[in-house]
């Protein structure tokens, strides 16, 4: 399969790597200096190469920000059966452009990036690929993620954004309390220096990308349980009451047993 990658930033050289043996792979970067250290494919910084290299499956790794403007840059050089496909953590607006852009689509989220995941080793992470779209695109990327040996789930748009909203805006938000409120530390604990590392690599991620994930119209609800779950533990604290902090760790242990080994 000839498949073109937009933008040869970290997940898009990641998905360059991964593909570029099995299929015939070319990256269009505006930016030559980014596809210096890209191999094994061909290397586009215009239009007319988009064009001559006829794509049949196009997938969009530009920053979040650009992924529709970079969408309408290419639409007029594309064949008209090529199938459209993006990676966004973020999925405003896609359905809407999809459904009129006159392409077959597929819509995916690995669940992962470079900052946090072990690329060589991805059996942890998961991936979501949305329901609505083409057949043949979702069978493409549900085969490639196996094979990286993701946990797949799907879910339609709408699904999707309620699961980023609790996935992705708790944690974040939860870092961005940390960040404004913490003091440097010269000699600082291990919580504290694992606080520190998710916060460098929450706070390294593009602002917009950011924005987006919090401006998700499910965020509010995920954030304001935080604020109530906070206002009741500043209670305990103000109050000193040690019957009921044991009763809240316990009702937070209970929550979390799925998922985290509790030691008795």
């Amino acid at each position: 399969m000839r498949i073109l990658i937009m933008g040869a930033g970290k997940m898009g050289s990641f998905f360059i790597d991964l593909l570029s043996f099995d299929h015939e792979v070319a990256a269009y970067e505006k930016d030559a200096r980014r596809l210096r250290f890209t191999y094994n494919c061909q290397r586009f910084t215009s239009l007319e190469e988009v064009k001559g290299f006829q794509p049949e499956l196009v997938i969009n790794a530009v920053t979040v920000k650009y992924t529709l403007s970079a969408f309408e840059e290419v639409l007029p050089v594309l064949p008209k059966d090529c199938i459209l496909s993006d990676i966004s953590s973020v999925k405003t607006g896609l359905k809407t452009w999809y459904d009129q852009c006159g392409h077959p689509y597929v819509s995916t989220h690995p669940m992962f990036g470079p900052t946090f995941a072990n690329l060589n080793q991805l059996s942890e992470e998961n991936a979501i690929i949305i329901s609505e779209g083409d057949y043949m695109g979702r069978n493409f990327f549900k085969d490639l993620y196996q094979r990286l040996g993701l946990n797949i789930y799907e879910y339609s748009f709408e699904e999707h954004d309620k699961t980023v909203a609790y996935s992705l805006s708790i944690p974040f938000v939860s870092t961005f309390v940390f960040a404004a409120v913490m003091k440097h530390q010269d000699a600082p604990g291990t919580t504290f220096k694992r606080h520190m590392r998710i916060a460098k690599g929450v706070l390294n991620e593009d602002d917009y990308l950011l924005q987006e994930i919090l401006f998700n119209p499910y965020t509010y609800d995920q954030v304001t349980q935080i604020r109530t779950e906070l206002k009741e533990l500043l209670q305990i604290i103000n109050d000193k009451d040690a019957a009921k902090m044991k009763a809240y760790l316990t009702k937070i242990r209970n929550h979390v047993a799925r998922d985290i080994e509790i030691k008795k």
